[in-house]
């Protein structure tokens, strides 16, 4: 294949190590010996493509793209969009193709999660539909941990271990100041579908009675008196009761716990407020001072305690990505592949995205401890591995030093194309 440039993009909600990812695929590009010249960034994502906003990453040092490594948050804009079938959309696959074209691309690597991987699924389908040559690479990513085909999603293994962390210092917290003040904390984490998030919470368990107490995935159906019954025996035993919960908590009829209005056309239900929801509950029915928080954003933001094997495996997969997509593998997506639980061993190998586009991997059953409350020893042996190791950025003044890119664009070249994204201001969910 002659040289050609690259497009890449970030999409849907960031992790801590997003951009280990860019900075190690940029860096790979870059070592190429030419067969891939430059590597612009989508500007908001995929947007950036429909916008012919290219931010032209070649201007960029190599102090800069070190940096990266160490920089939460999606350096070069994130989108949650996802683009429809071909024939329903077909102006807009159209403007791609052209966008891609006047800047001599060739190469498309989409970092997300299983939307983008169904977007970037479609986009690898441009040769067959409108003759354009491109060779379309998924770059996996995603805190909730459920993508198919690989053993771990990287982002997740950071995200796992600041609420594990997170959950070890406020359980230290609460016991502390249980005799005369609350008895009862509650953490909620994301995981709209799956419950990796607050299992990984069920490795602050260092000791028998240690919290989390109780665990409630999105996985197991919430019995609300079974649940306060529960918390009452903790906090008769324990003094006090440490719960986390996932966003996605479901009642036996499959409502969720904390929906909250009515889910819009082509994008999920807003969920939000389980935590506080249930502090209301236990305060009502047991009588008990009852505090909450939410990780939110803190969970996928915080680089400061990154997980160094989640590091790795950001900047391995995205390295993958770039050996094969110069071997013309289109449409497929580098993995991580578990070799040994202990010692921890793995390696990157390839899906083709057809297994993994829109398709969500939930915590299997065996993870689940038998009064479906806490986490098995299966479940640790799997999680543990991923939160090893510490990556910690630079510190300059008492906080992290993160990456300043220029983010100056390549020139347009085509005219305006807003019906095409005006539209997308919001996007569906990727």
């Amino acid at each position: 294949m002659r040289r050609r440039n690259a497009f890449y993009a970030q999409a849907g909600g960031v992790t801590a190590v997003l951009n280990a990812s860019a900075a190690a695929l940029i860096e790979a590009c870059r070592e190429t010996d030419g067969r891939i010249g430059k590597v612009f960034a989508g500007r908001a994502g995929i947007l950036g493509a429909l916008r012919e906003e290219l931010i032209d990453t070649s201007l960029e040092s190599e102090s800069t793209l070190a940096a990266l490594r160490h920089t939460p948050g999606g350096a070069f804009g994130s989108a949650r969009f996802r683009l429809g079938e071909f024939d329903d959309e077909r102006s807009r696959y159209e403007r791609i193709a052209a966008v891609f074209a006047a800047h001599d691309i060739g190469y498309f690597f989409y970092n997300g999660g299983n939307g983008s991987a169904d977007t970037t699924l479609k986009l690898s389908k441009l040769p067959e539909l409108l003759g354009e040559p491109l060779v379309c690479v998924h770059v996996p990513k995603t805190i909730d941990n459920d993508l198919p085909e690989t053993d771990c999603s990287p982002g997740f293994g950071s995200a796992a271990k600041y609420l594990a962390v997170s959950l070890r210092e406020a359980g230290a917290d609460v016991a502390s100041m249980a005799s005369t003040s609350t008895r009862v904390f509650i953490l909620e984490a994301m995981g709209r579908h799956a419950g990796w998030m607050v299992a990984a919470m069920g490795l602050a368990v260092d000791d028998h009675g240690d919290p989390p107490h109780l665990l409630l995935f999105a996985e197991v159906p919430f019995e609300e008196t079974r649940f306060l019954e529960r918390v009452r025996e903790c906090v008769a035993h324990h003094g006090y009761c440490v719960v986390g919960v996932s966003e996605g908590l479901r009642y036996p009829s499959g409502e969720f716990v904390s929906q909250v209005g009515e889910a819009l056309p082509g994008r999920n239900a807003q969920l939000g407020g389980v935590a506080p929801w249930l502090a209301q509950l236990v305060h009502n029915r047991l009588n008990l001072k009852c505090h909450w928080a939410t990780a939110d954003y803190l969970q996928r933001s915080a680089r400061h305690i990154a997980s160094a094997v989640d590091l790795h495996h950001a900047e391995a997969v995205a390295r993958s990505a770039v050996a094969l997509a110069l071997e013309g593998r289109t449409g497929v997506m580098p993995t991580i592949v578990r070799t040994s639980d202990s010692p921890y061993a793995w390696e990157t190998g390839c899906a083709d995205l057809r297994s993994v586009a829109t398709l969500e991997k939930r915590l299997p059953r065996e993870f689940i401890a038998a009064d479906r409350f806490h986490i098995t020893e299966a479940a640790r042996a799997y999680l543990l591995p991923l939160i090893q190791g510490e990556a910690y950025p630079p510190f300059r003044d008492g906080l992290p030093v993160h990456a300043r890119l220029t983010g100056a664009l390549a020139p347009k070249t085509l005219p305006a194309a807003d019906d095409l994204v005006e539209s997308v201001a919001l996007g569906k969910k990727t």
